[in-house]
This record gives C-alpha cells, sequence and structure tokens, in this order.
C-alpha cells in the first residue's frame, strides 16, 4: 500500500506544489494516484489556509476528491485543527460527507472518545501513534485498538542518520502486530525517505507526499505528489 499525504498542515508559504483548495486536491489527488498510489490521506482546509474539521471544508473537499478517484480517502482530526476536544467532536458530528477513514494522534487529549465517535459513524480510524510520546503505550492498553482500521506509526524524528532507528524502536514499542491491525510506517522531513525505505525493507504499508516531505530522494525539490510517488514506489521497492 502507498498512501498519498497531499498537503498536511503545509501552506502558501510553501509554495505551488502545496494543493489548497478542493479543486487544487483533487487535480492532485488524480495525478498521484496515476502514479501509483492506492489511498489518500488529507488536511481540508479553510478560506484562509488553515487546517480545519468544519463539515463545509471536509464535504467539499471530500466530494471534489471522490469526483476523480476512487481509492479511499482519509481526512486528519489533529488537534491543531481544533484544540478543543468537545469542539473537534462537534465538528465531526457535524459531518455531512464521511470519509473513508480518518486519523487519530492517540497521544492526543480526548483521542479514544473521537476514535470511538468515528467507529460509531461507519469510518476507518487510523491510529497515529507518533514517535517521542506516550501514544504507543495508551494504544496498547485500549479496548479500541483491535476495532482501527490501522496503526499509522509516524516518526517524528526529522534526523536522517537517526530516523530509521528511531523507527525500530517505535515499532518496538508498537509490538509486532499490535492488536492484529497492520502498520503503515512513515517519517517526515529529513527522516522521511530513510523511514520509507525501511517500511520497504520489512514489508510495511507507506506514504510519501507532500505532507512528509517537499524534496525527492536526490534532494531536488519535488514538483508534484504524483512525483514524490513515483520515487517512493522505486525507493519502497528497491532491492537492498
Amino acid at each position: 500500500m502507498m498512501q498519498v499525504c497531499l498537503n498536511g498542515s503545509r501552506g502558501a508559504a510553501d509554495g505551488v506544489l502545496v494543493p489548497m483548495s478542493p479543486g487544487a486536491m483533487a487535480d492532485s489527488a488524480a495525478d498521484a494516484v496515476l502514479a501509483g498510489a492506492t489511498d489518500i490521506h488529507v488536511h481540508p482546509k479553510s478560506p484562509c489556509g488553515q487546517d480545519t474539521l468544519s463539515p463545509r471544508a471536509v464535504a467539499a473537499t471530500l466530494t471534489e476528491i471522490r469526483s476523480r478517484v476512487t481509492v479511499p480517502v482519509g481526512v486528519t482530526t489533529g488537534a491543531w485543527s481544533e484544540p478543543d476536544p468537545a469542539r473537534r467532536s462537534a465538528h465531526v458530528r457535524g459531518w455531512t460527507v464521511l470519509p473513508d477513514h480518518a486519523s487519530v494522534n492517540w497521544h492526543e487529549p480526548g483521542a479514544e472518545e473521537l476514535a470511538a465517535l468515528l467507529i460509531g459513524l461507519g469510518v476507518g480510524v487510523e491510529a497515529g501513534i507518533w514517535s517521542g510520546t506516550d501514544g504507543a503505550a495508551r494504544f496498547a492498553a485500549s479496548p479500541l485498538a483491535p476495532k482501527v482500521l490501522r496503526v499509522l506509526a509516524e516518526v517524528t524524528d526529522t534526523d536522517p542518520n537517526t530516523a530509521a532507528d528511531t523507527a525500530r524502536t517505535l515499532l518496538s514499542e508498537l509490538g509486532t502486530s499490535p492488536h492484529g491491525r497492520p502498520v503503515l510506517l512513515h517519517g517526515e522531513d529529513g527522516g522521511a525517505w530513510p523511514v520509507l525505505r525501511l517500511a520497504g525493507r520489512l514489508g510495511l504499508a507507506t506514504r510519501i507526499g507532500v505532507e512528509d516531505t517537499l524534496y525527492l530522494p536526490n534532494g531536488e525539490r519535488a514538483v508534484s505528489n504524483a512525483e514524490l510517488v513515483r520515487a517512493g514506489l522505486a525507493e519502497h521497492t528497491r532491492p537492498l
């Protein structure tokens, strides 16, 4: 599985590479799927370019993307989109168009309640377990753990020299098969490519896209999510 993360929390300051409007996200998603992506993760944006969970923005984003692709489409529920757990859940209850899945960062306040709400709505949950947090321990003790769609193992170490070791530590904390759920392993910025290669060696799903890195493995700036996906597939399957 190769998921494309279309934009993340990046904005206009990061350049035209970052799709901001629903239409731009749909165009980028379609190109990425043609390049080989089999799943989509996206951050809906407000008119001023901030991540948002508002029902209107989520509906517009999902509707546009689904008009162009048939692969599953998921969204973030990161606390930076709405810091108050009660308001975050209220936004989700108000969604009129539901994603196929949504990421829930297990170390954030209100994660269990939000995950339960999403599961109750029939939305798959990607359990975001970040390195350097207590997310793995919380997830291990959670009665919801066997019910999530998959574990999103997120390596926040951006040093290319240490990110792979940090990833191994995170995977060790999670166990070889956390509650029997599949694992998607990925890094970010300087750690994106080393962690993606490790995912390939371990036979794990992964993701790549503008959210995780703006650069290709050779250090050149990418021109699109599709270019990152093509490079990601090549790196993921590259022989040792």
